[in-house]
Order: C-alpha cells, then structure tokens, then sequence
C-alpha cells in the first residue's frame, strides 16, 4: 500500500500520532509532509497553497493508494490544486475541531477555520476523532453555525459527516506503559500541560492556595510544553509552591526518559483544562500509574468513567471541587492504600494497530463509510 500522509500543522501531539501510526504498519510505504505548528490562521488556510503550489507538488501528484491527512489541512482547496488527489480514498484524522476552543474576553470566534472544518469533514471518505467528545462537539458546532448561514445551505451536511466518522484515539508507545521508577514518599502531583489559558492555570492556583491550607506535605511537578508569553498564574503558581516548600520539576522536560521517571514517582495527574479533545498527557501519567484528578467534562469521562470533579465555569467552584479530589488522593496515600488508577492498556499502539490497519484497508478499498 503507497500512502500519503499530511499533516499541515505539525504540532507536538499531531507528530506523535502520524510517528506512531508509520511505526505501527511497516508494510506500507509511507510519504510524510509536515508544515511547523506555527501562525496558526496562515497555516490552516494556506497550507494547501504551500504544498499545491510549493516543492511538494510532484509529490501530491504522483498515483497513491490512500490518502491520510490531520483535520488542519485544507483538503477542498488542496483537491482543486491538485485534482489527481481527488481521485484518491482520504482519511481525515480529527486531533481538534475549531468549534470547541474557549473564547477569552470579547473575543469573537473566526468563521473560517469552523468553515475549514466542515469542508475537510465533507471532502474526507472516512473521518476519525479521538473522542467522542471531539466528535459530538463539531456536529453540534456545525450545526449551529449553519442554522446562522443567510442562505443556500443545503441540508443533510452534518448527517453526512456523523455517517462516515468513527472514534479510534491516539495511542499510546507501549514505552509508557514500561516505566521504571516507585512512588515519592511524599505525597506528589504533576501537572504536565501546554502552559496557556485554555488549560486552567487560574482553576490550578486557586486549588493549590486550598489545598496549601491543608498543611499537608505535598509536591508539585509543573511540566508540559511552554511557549515565550505564558499566563501571569504560573509566576503565582510557582511562588505558592515555593512558599509551601512543595515545589517540585518546573518546565518543559526535553528527555522523554526523565518526563516519564517523573509521572511514575508521582501519585496523582491533575487537569485542569477548559478544554482538551482527547487528554493524551493525563493518559501518558496514567499509563505510569497516576491516579487521575480530572472534571467530570470534555473527553475524561470515555476513558475513566464519571467520578472526577465537578466541572463548573466558576473558577472558586472547580477549586474546591479539586481541592477535594486531591484531599481523597491524599488520603489513600497516607493509608498506605493501593492508588485507584483505571487500566488504560487497551489504549497502547499495540492494541490498536490491528483497528488502525483495519480501518485504513476498508477506506482504500471503498468501504470506509459503511455502516
């Protein structure tokens, strides 16, 4: 099988998956082009002008079994570039959707990126999200802003996209389920997220100045992908935790060995976010035996069942609600007590290769959108 695959914003969790899915099928021949995660609005809409018009395009051309692309890419556009690729089955992987991001201040969502989406979802033969979450939030994202369209929608659009979409996760490199490494004596957490707004880093301050009023003996590992402006919280954040004596790693960690060694000396993953479509990082400290304090909310819930905290838009509220998880967390490790963390080994590569090889196969040969 000669596949293509393309991913036009290249992020850190999208080149996990498209490594992970070329090492999971060695067969096949694989051709990968990426574009860098950066300027966001210029990459979502010029990358099929980059690639259509660009270096690549005797690649684009050339006859291919399948096509697999990441939601990012301007499929409708990159198909009219280059019409030899509208001849070939295209699977769309669903890493995000542009309906469900939080919007700050008076901030008014753009039109385009969500119109993006609906055109890829369109385009695509058989469209995967990695949850169901991911899934339900773009139809119902799509629905409302069709019904805002003045006129000439046609009917049926979003129908056709729940038909052929599935769910199949990102997975996880069988290395995580591997780690080497006991539990601190002291009671630890790590919180390893992007260090933005949308992950709740005011949600996290207000529960470390409750829970630092517990005076229990407590470590916080702070890592996760940083970027040149952060919010101001993490400065509080780390000035609380010094303060407490309960500072723990800070930033980003380059070697996947020692990030690792840290989730499994840990007892407890935190979320926070506002938003998350899938929550590989909370996974990855799972696989490594974190117990996961996570809201009732976004994707958490297909993975670990109800049981988190209660999610709330009120920042004091989700606090204390988390205050309390990490209070129960707390608990069983003073006990003595084995940790409640959820079996997520069916979520390993491989597992599911075996459902990635199968469904990518049923859309070469034409069957990828039946029932």
């Amino acid at each position: 099988m000669k596949v293509l695959l393309l991913s036009a914003y290249d992020a850190d969790s999208h080149k996990r998956w498209r490594r992970g899915l070329v090492a999971a099928i060695p067969d096949w021949q694989w051709t990968v082009l990426t574009l860098p995660p950066r300027y966001f609005s210029w990459r979502v809409r010029g990358n099929s002008l980059s690639w259509g018009r660009g270096d690549a395009l005797a690649v684009l051309r050339q006859p291919w079994d399948l096509l697999v692309t990441t939601s990012m890419t301007d499929l409708a556009s990159l198909r009219g570039f280059v019409p030899e690729l509208g001849r070939v089955p295209t699977v769309v992987y669903f890493h995000e959707n542009q309906f469900d991001y939080p919007v700050t201040g008076d901030a008014v969502p753009s039109v385009e990126p969500q119109l993006l989406n609906i055109y890829t979802a369109l385009c695509g033969d058989l469209l995967l999200f990695n949850s169901e979450y991911n899934r339900r939030t773009l139809l119902e994202g799509a629905e409302v802003l069709l019904h805002k369209l003045p006129d000439q929608v046609p009917s049926g659009v979003c129908r056709e996209i729940a038909d052929k979409s599935r769910i199949l996760p990102v997975p996880l490199e069988t290395a995580a389920f591997d780690v080497a490494g006991e539990k601190s004596q002291r009671l630890t957490f790590v919180w390893n997220h992007r260090w933005e707004h949308d992950k709740g880093p005011d949600i996290l301050l207000a529960a470390l100045r409750r829970f630092g009023r517990q005076q229990i003996p407590f470590a916080l590992h702070m890592v996760g992908q940083q970027f040149r402006r952060q919010p101001s919280e993490f400065a509080h954040i780390r000035k609380l935790l010094s303060k407490l004596d309960a500072l723990g790693a800070w930033g980003y960690r380059e070697s996947v060995t020692e990030y690792r060694q840290l989730l499994a000396q840990s007892h407890g993953v935190l979320s926070t976010a506002r938003h998350d479509f899938q929550g590989l990082s909370v996974l990855e400290a799972v696989a490594a035996g974190c117990q996961p304090l996570v809201p009732d909310h976004l994707a958490y819930p297909e993975w670990f069942g109800r049981g988190g905290w209660r999610y709330s838009e009120d920042v004091e509220s989700c606090a204390a609600n988390l205050c309390s998880a990490m209070m129960r967390c707390a608990q069983q490790v003073q006990a003595g007590a084995r940790l409640a963390v959820p079996d997520i080994t069916h979520m390993s590569w491989q597992t599911m290769a075996s459902d990635y090889r199968q469904l990518l196969e049923d859309c070469a040969r034409g069957a990828g959108n039946s029932p």
